[in-house]
């Protein structure tokens, strides 16, 4: 079976390998490449890479590049799993890197390659060649690896589309076991291929079926055909075929399909009969005529495929060199072979535009195609071409620039600032733009420059100048080296721009100690010269805390540290030779206050005082808001502020202050600035308040010319305490107040004397202290001035109405009070004889009488009378008076009878009572053995008692005491005999026993126990002894007795030792030892107290 023809490409239709040798057309080329791609050879499977590179050192950007397989086919959207393609660039050497990577390379990747870069006007191409070399074919065929091509965007994409269901046809995995496709195809149908080449992944159905037409196959003989359609048949676009079926029975009818369709005949489609041969005939080959075609007659059907090729558009007529100068029409003519052909025209290897807005027209006309320049530029020189299937015709375009003649050159101005800017030139040819520069700088238009050109002339307009628009000015027409020149001078007066620093009045305020800096604009052109100036003082730039600085836009004054000297006026003179220009600043130093005068304390009360001051002498340079004030106490350095709000009056009432704590008060003044220094503090004083009227006055005695007033203290007083008071009277019916006491009573009780007789008088009464006089107390009625005789009364107290009763020893202090005018005359008398006054003391007033005995003994007791009398009226009292003492012992306790378990005892009253009478007995027992005594009663009332319960075989002594509203007897009285409790009808010996010595030396039996306490809670220590006698037990700390520390508390019970450590704090943290001690030795125990502090979270 002969080979069948290889594709160069499965990725679309290339230059074939026996077209290799043939050259190439290029364009012209630049030189961007540094190294170039080079050819190469690979087997199949095999992979290879060609590199690129172009150097980036006068680049702005990075070049353009395309790669391609023969002379059309763009492979950068054939990139897949076989095609890579790569870029990258090395800062460090300016040089971009392009890479094209063939992996898995197949036997169809062979052929010729080129490599284009484009960066603006410049091109270079390089081209090179793939061999690839076949391994040694088995006799077994993948045939679906060999015409497999998947859809485009994937690995090995290609351009054979057979059938529109695999345009939309997901690639799909080979998940089919191995078949032998050939053996399915040669048995199948020809209208069968499509389905099985579609079953197995078989894209390649052009080259399925070239191979398909050259293998061996075994012809089914077929009832209806002698001979069937080819496999495939291929026409040139434009060309006849025939397709021709033999019938094995002519009388068949016969039918002709394209793609399913029937075909009718038609001038296209011509139906010819030969014999049993029937041909059908398509005239005038296209496109869309590449088609499967089937036959069908009766029952059976043949199908085939026809291919249309399309001839290559030759160029019969190229293109021809043009040279011509700027602004005229360039017309390139190009012929070629085939009508309506499709052409590409380029400039320097680059497609030319052609849409609407581009200067390049394209026009054809038949088989003539034409590219216009209606107005040729300079850029329009370089190499034409135009591109046709077929082959490439080129042609050099050069456009040449018409002799350059100035008509009117730039002049040189001087404009002042703000005035417009107006220049001109004329040159010919009058169609050449131009561009304008200042500064070596482009111009472009704005707003406020316009460029204009009309013809030949060329204007520069500037509505404004500004002193930026002055410099060199250079107009250079393009395409030409030469240039129009001319210098601009902007002139300015000096101006000073104080309304941009936006201070009210050109004022500048700044706080004392501050840094101050003013930053004035200024204007001038040239740059004018500033002086700063003080009153007539010249402001330096070197000066060290205030200087003045001046900047091509600005001038500055700079004080460092502001102080209130540097208030005042600055001007400033600027000058230059447009002219002069000056203006002022005022710069004000602010600052806080300075302190109050002391403030005066004008008046005190008893909590709170009246206080005044003057203004600070000087107010900071701002004026004063209001003031602080603050007060504290004498003995104190704590002041209190006492007003959050400020106090705009230079008067305040300090309040809710301790009455008699002396206080100082102090003032801040606040200005805008802030709050100054306090003021000196005032004199201590004491806030003190007069108290209350005094109370209960009334008249306690009248005679002709006196009356004698009493009263009762103020209810309130006061921290100031109490002077005393100050006594008044008037006449009835007047308001004339007479002080009768010069110098203030201490007492609450005045004689009021040399008083009219028979006068009516009022009364009042004033307490008077450090704060003043307090509101007067005024009796409510008028006293009559003449004496009334009252007759005498006694007015015994409750408790003296009874027996007046005190134990001897006690002091006895009695007040009898009386009533009666004139003064009674008073007389004591005791058991109808006259009071002895070294016994008793008696001191008579003239509304009491005191009895006092200082120590009362037994023979102060008696009966006392007291007698008042007032000239015949005499009121008597008596009063009783026992003094009691302790009774003595009972007489005369004997035993009268013992039986059993009972003692009967008697005796008799004690021979003193006591000079009270006897209330009761306690009477006690006693064991023979120890003596210990045990109250057997209590307040027994009888002389006679019956004591019971006795143990038997003990002996006993019993002894009495008694008892009166004193208290139990000093002494008692025992028995003399002792009475022994007996078993009836048994007599017991008592057996002899040696007494156990318990006496030991204190040993403790439970020590001290180290502890970790909290502070602020109590703490205890605890530990316990055993000793006899019982012993002393010594509490230390650190080896130092606790004694009457308030701190500790200590507690014994049974032998158990606590010390209470109350609240402690770490200062009581230490070694603590407690020690026991008796007369046969001591013991000693210690523990370690550690007090912690809790921790707050």
């Amino acid at each position: 079976m002969p080979e069948p023809t290889k594709k160069v490409w499965s990725l679309g239709e290339g230059q074939a390998p026996e077209d290799l040798d043939k050259p190439v057309d290029t364009p012209p080329l630049s030189s961007l490449l540094i190294e170039r791609p080079q050819g190469g050879s690979i087997t199949v499977g095999g992979d290879i890479s060609f590199v690129a590179k172009v150097e980036a050192q006068d680049l702005l950007r990075k070049p353009t590049i395309k790669w391609f397989k023969g002379k059309w086919m763009d492979l950068a959207s054939k990139t897949g799993k076989h095609l890579q393609l790569k870029e990258t660039f090395d800062r460090r050497t300016k040089i971009h890197t392009f890479e094209m990577h063939i992996i898995k390379a197949k036997d169809n990747y062979a052929g010729n390659y080129r490599c284009e870069v484009t960066y603006k006007d410049k091109f270079d191409s390089c081209s090179f060649d793939l061999e690839v070399k076949e391994l040694e074919q088995s006799q077994s065929v993948d045939i679906r690896s060999a015409f497999k091509r998947s859809s485009e965007g994937h690995e090995d994409a290609g351009d054979l589309d057979f059938s529109g269901l695999l345009k939309h046809r997901e690639p799909k995995q080979d998940e089919t076991p191995e078949v032998d496709v050939w053996e399915i195809l040669k048995s199948a149908r020809p209208d069968q291929y499509e389905k099985i080449a579609f079953e197995y992944g078989i894209t390649d159905l052009r080259g399925l079926l070239k191979r398909l037409k050259k293998t061996k196959k075994e012809e089914k003989k077929s009832e209806a055909f002698a001979k069937k359609l080819d496999p495939a048949y291929q026409a040139d676009k434009g060309g006849k075929i025939r397709l021709v079926v033999d019938l094995a029975d002519p009388t068949v009818e016969l039918k002709w399909y394209k793609n399913g369709q029937e075909i009718r005949p038609t001038p296209k489609f011509i139906f010819e009969q030969k014999g049993t041969q029937r041909i059908l005939v398509i005239n005038n080959c296209g496109l869309n005529d590449d088609a499967a075609y089937s036959v069908a007659a009766g029952e059976e059907k043949c199908t085939t495929e026809l291919f249309v090729k399309e001839l290559p558009v030759k160029i019969t007529k190229g293109i021809e060199a043009v040279k011509t100068t700027v602004n005229e029409r360039i017309e390139l003519e190009c012929e070629v072979s085939e009508e309506g052909a499709q052409v590409k025209w380029c400039k320097n290897g680059v497609e030319v535009p052609t849409g609407p807005r581009s200067r390049y027209r394209v026009k054809s006309d038949g088989l003539k195609h034409w590219l216009i320049i209606d107005d040729a530029s300079k850029e329009d020189t370089g190499t034409f071409s135009l591109m046709a299937s077929g082959g490439t015709s080129e042609a050099k375009v050069q456009v040449e620039l018409k002799p350059l003649k100035i008509i009117q050159d730039l002049q040189d101005m001087t404009v002042l600032l703000g005035q417009p800017l107006k220049m001109h030139c004329e040159i010919f040819p009058g169609n050449v733009p131009g561009r304008w520069y200042r500064n070596g700088q482009l111009i472009q238009s704005n707003d406020r420059i316009n460029i204009l050109q009309r013809a030949k002339n060329h204007r520069l307009e500037i509505v404004n100048s500004t002193l930026h628009d002055a410099g060199d000015y250079t107009f250079v027409p393009e395409g030409y080296s030469q240039s129009l020149c001319a210098k601009i001078h902007i002139v300015d007066p000096p101006r000073v721009h104080l309304e941009s620093l936006n201070f009210p009045d050109n004022t500048v305020t700044i706080v004392a100690g501050n840094k101050l800096r003013v930053e004035i604009p200024i204007s001038g052109e040239p740059a004018p010269r500033v002086v700063w100036m003080k009153g007539e003082r010249v402001i330096l730039d070197s000066g060290h805390r205030v200087r003045a600085e001046t900047f091509p836009d600005h001038t500055s004054l700079t004080i460092d540290i502001a102080e209130k000297e540097d208030t005042g006026n600055y001007k400033i003179v600027l000058q230059n030779e447009a002219g002069e220009a000056g203006a002022s600043v005022k710069v004000k130093v602010v600052d806080i206050p300075d302190p109050p005068e002391v403030p005066l304390v004008t008046e005190v009360g008893g909590d709170w005082c009246s206080m005044t001051w003057e203004p600070p002498i000087y107010d900071g340079g701002s004026p004063i808001l209001g003031y602080f004030i603050e007060r504290k106490k004498k003995q104190s350095s704590r002041w209190m502020r006492l007003n959050f709000d400020l106090n705009k009056e230079t008067t305040f009432e300090p309040k809710k202050m301790i009455e008699g704590v002396p206080y100082e008060v102090r003032v801040f003044a606040v200005n805008a600035i802030g709050v100054s220094k306090p003021s000196e503090p005032s004199k201590a004083f004491v806030p003190l308040a007069v108290t209350s009227e005094p109370t209960m006055l009334v008249v306690d005695d009248v005679t002709d010319t006196t009356v004698t007033m009493k009263w009762r203290p103020p209810d309130t007083i006061g921290a100031a305490g109490l002077d005393g008071y100050l006594v008044e009277y008037c006449i009835e019916g007047t308001d004339d107040w007479r002080v009768t006491n010069k110098e203030l009573t201490e007492k609450t009780k005045y004689t009021i004397t040399g008083l009219p007789p028979e006068a009516k008088i009022l009364v009042r009464v004033r307490a008077i202290n450090a704060a003043g006089a307090s509101t007067p107390r005024t009796l409510q009625h008028s006293i009559l001035v003449k004496e009334v005789i009252e007759p005498p009364k006694i007015r015994i107290p409750r408790h003296l109405k009874q027996t007046y009763t005190r134990k001897v020893g006690e002091a006895v202090n009695l007040v009898i009070p009386f009533m009666g005018k004139p003064r009674p005359k008073v007389s004591w008398l005791k058991e109808g004889q006259t009071v002895d006054p070294t016994q008793v003391t008696i001191r008579n007033t003239d509304c009491d009488s005191i009895i006092f005995i200082r120590k009362a003994e037994r023979k102060h007791s008696g009966m006392y009378d007291m007698k008042v009398e007032v000239e015949n009226h005499v009121d008597t009292a008596i009063v009783d008076i026992q003094i009691v003492d302790l009774p003595g012992p009972p007489q005369c306790v004997k035993i009268d009878e013992v039986w059993g378990g009972n003692v009967a005892l008697d005796w008799t009253p004690p021979k003193d009572n006591g000079n009270a009478a006897i209330t009761g007995y306690t009477i006690q027992k006693a064991d023979k053995k120890t003596m210990e005594w045990y109250t057997c009663i209590e307040h027994y009332h009888r002389t006679c008692i019956t004591i019971t319960e006795l143990v038997v075989g003990n002996e006993y002594y019993f002894r009495i005491y008694s008892e009166n509203m004193v208290g139990l007897s000093e002494g008692a009285t025992q028995t003399k005999d002792s009475a022994l409790i007996v078993k009836e009808g048994m007599q017991l010996k008592n057996p002899e026993y040696i007494d156990h010595d318990f006496k030991e030396p204190p040993k403790f039996t439970q020590p001290l126990i180290n502890t970790f306490a909290i502070a602020g809670y109590n703490a205890t220590l605890n530990c316990s002894v055993r000793a006899n006698p019982r012993p002393k037990v010594i509490w230390m700390k650190n080896k130092i007795a606790i004694i009457d520390d308030p701190r500790y508390r200590m507690f014994s019970n049974q032998g158990v030792c606590t010390l209470e450590i109350r609240k402690p704090s770490p200062y009581d943290g230490g070694m603590y030892s407690c020690k026991a001690i008796n007369d046969l030795g001591d013991a000693l125990v210690e523990c370690k107290l550690e007090v912690k502090v809790p921790t707050q979270d």
